[in-house]
Formats: C-alpha cells, sequence, structure tokens
C-alpha cells in the first residue's frame, strides 16, 4: 500500500444500509492493514480551519515569556504550553523539534464518576485562540464518536459500544508549531517515530506536507494534505484493546528538504481517549487459538501515565 484509502462518512451517517455495511468493512480493513484513513464530509469547515490555523499561527508567535505563562510542565504538560524540544518519541534521547498547547476536557456539569481534570489555560491575549479551540475540539469529540461506532460494529459490538466509555472521556486536542530550522538538526526531526497512546487519532489538515506512515513492507509512506479530508487513525489504546486486530501504526514527521527549512509547519491532531477508569483488558471477541491474548490487563488512566512517563512528559 503506497497511500492510505479515502472513505466518505456520509456512507455511514447518512446511507443506506448497504453504504453502511461497505463502509464498516472498508474501515476496519483499513485498519487492520495500515491503521490510517483519511475521511471526508466529517463536518468541519475549510473556512473555520483557515481562522483556527491563523489563530494557532497568532499564539505561537507570541514572545516566548509570555508562552511560558502558560507552560504546564509539572503537570505532565496535560493542558496549555509545552516548549521546544520537551517531548520525545519513546525510543529516542533527542527532543522532537516542536512546541505545542493543549486544549482539555470540557465539563460543563456535574459529573461523579469522571475524575477532576486540570481545568484549561485561557490565553487572554488571544480570546478567538480559546474560543475555536474549543470548538474544535467538541466537533472532533463527535466526528472521533461516529468512528468509533463504526469499529465497534467492525468488531461485532453494539453499535454504541463506546459511547458510554468515551463521555467526557481524557481526550487531548493539541495545537503543534514546528519551527523554522535554523541550524543542522544532527539526528533531531520534527517529530520522532512514534504511536499514538489513545483510541483514535482525527487531524485536520496540516500547513506542510511531512507525515509518514509505516506500511506492512517497512516502507514509509508521505501522507500529503488532502483536500477536504482529516486523517483518522487508529491508537494504542485501541490496538490494545482488540488485541492487534487492530493496528495502531508507526508514524513520523520528517525534517523537510534543506531548501524549506525557513518554513514552519503547523497541525492540529485531535486525540480520542476513554474516561481514565476505562478498563484496556483484550475483548474476548479478538482472543483466540491462533490469536491468544498479547497484553495485560490495565485501565486507560494506568496505561497514559506508563506512556506519558515514557515520552518524557510526566516523572
Amino acid at each position: 500500500m503506497q497511500e492510505i484509502p479515502k472513505l466518505n462518512l456520509l456512507n455511514f451517517t447518512q446511507g443506506d444500509t448497504a453504504s453502511k455495511s461497505q463502509f464498516v468493512k472498508e474501515l476496519g480493513d483499513a485498519y487492520s492493514d495500515i491503521g490510517f484513513v483519511a475521511i471526508r464530509n466529517h463536518g468541519i469547515s475549510e473556512d473555520f480551519l483557515n481562522e483556527l490555523y491563523g489563530s494557532v499561527s497568532d499564539f505561537f508567535q507570541l514572545p516566548i515569556d509570555m508562552k511560558l505563562q502558560y507552560d504546564d510542565s509539572l503537570g505532565g504538560g496535560q493542558r496549555g504550553y509545552t516548549g521546544f524540544a520537551k517531548e520525545h518519541a519513546k525510543n529516542r534521547i533527542m527532543g522532537d523539534l516542536k512546541e505545542f498547547w493543549h486544549f482539555g476536557q470540557y465539563i460543563n456539569h456535574k459529573d461523579a464518576h469522571a475524575p477532576s481534570y486540570p481545568p484549561n489555560k485561557t490565553v487572554k491575549e488571544l480570546p478567538q485562540f480559546n474560543e475555536l479551540g474549543e470548538q474544535l475540539y467538541k466537533s472532533l469529540e463527535e466526528t472521533g464518536r461516529v468512528v468509533l461506532r463504526a469499529i465497534a460494529l467492525y468488531l461485532e459490538l453494539d453499535e454504541d459500544y463506546f459511547d458510554a466509555k468515551i463521555f467526557n472521556g481524557n481526550s487531548i486536542l493539541r495545537a503543534i508549531h514546528y519551527p523554522p530550522i535554523l541550524q543542522e538538526p544532527g539526528d533531531a526531526i520534527r517529530s520522532g517515530e512514534h504511536e499514538d497512546i489513545n483510541l483514535i487519532t482525527l487531524l485536520v489538515g496540516a500547513s506542510a506536507d511531512g507525515l509518514e506512515v509505516l506500511n506492512r513492507k517497512g516502507d514509509y509512506i508521505a501522507v500529503t494534505k488532502v483536500e477536504d479530508h482529516i486523517v483518522v487513525n487508529v491508537g494504542d489504546m485501541l490496538q490494545r484493546l482488540t488485541n492487534d486486530k487492530l493496528r495502531s501504526t508507526t508514524h513520523r514527521v520528517v525534517n523537510p528538504p534543506r531548501e524549506k527549512w525557513d518554513k514552519p509547519r503547523f497541525s492540529i491532531p485531535f486525540f480520542l481517549h476513554p474516561r481514565p477508569e476505562t478498563p484496556l483488558n483484550c475483548l474476548e471477541s479478538c482472543v483466540n487459538d491462533e490469536n491468544p491474548k498479547r497484553y495485560t490487563d490495565i485501565t486507560a488512566n494506568e496505561f497514559l501515565v506508563e506512556r506519558l512517563t515514557e515520552i518524557g512528559l510526566m516523572k
């Protein structure tokens, strides 16, 4: 496979029975093979994304001392600003050539079963940045819920299997800035090879190329920006839950050619997490003699802490 499959979400949400079933099959087969798809008709307009990316650019152009007002190093980077090269891939020492901002869950009513999430940080200099971030967070949370419904059907579960598990989940919207490369980077790249931690990731656009996905032959294939599509991939939590039936695929963001080192890159992925107390125990339907249970039982929060420690955001 030299490119990721492209799907139309309307075939699932508004199609007839045959169209819905075909979408479920194509989505599940893609996730079993390469772990990535591009989806159109996701409900987020290009005009909105252009406005959002402009606001994200405005934030990262603020002076560093202003950005550091919103630093969350002591909180493991769960909310607010994380500085340049603070995060590294699991098996790397060199920090990634990026800085980023985290928007977290918005709970506007009492939820006795949800943990006490850290509050979101408000950038007082840029009110629109906060408003647009919250709007995108909620939109992608809903789109993710729909995609998980299709995944549930592929796994022969009830369609709403994931609904309660992701309600007020510990999801993160990350606005990333990869600054211009001003000197020889050595072994450092914009984002080292890694797999995502969460259930699924939804990526809306990117201002420059660089994302690459490892296929089954061991070759990296470039994922260029596809107009009107978002990229949706499987994370480690879903791979673990399905006992490797669905693939959390290694990917990276490579440095541009030297002649483009002076160009920044922006990217905004949404990492959809379940509620922290959710068990990630392998589904019984995904365990058999040919595919014995590969993972020990663990909760979503236990797994998250383990991984955040591995990538340098928690001590």
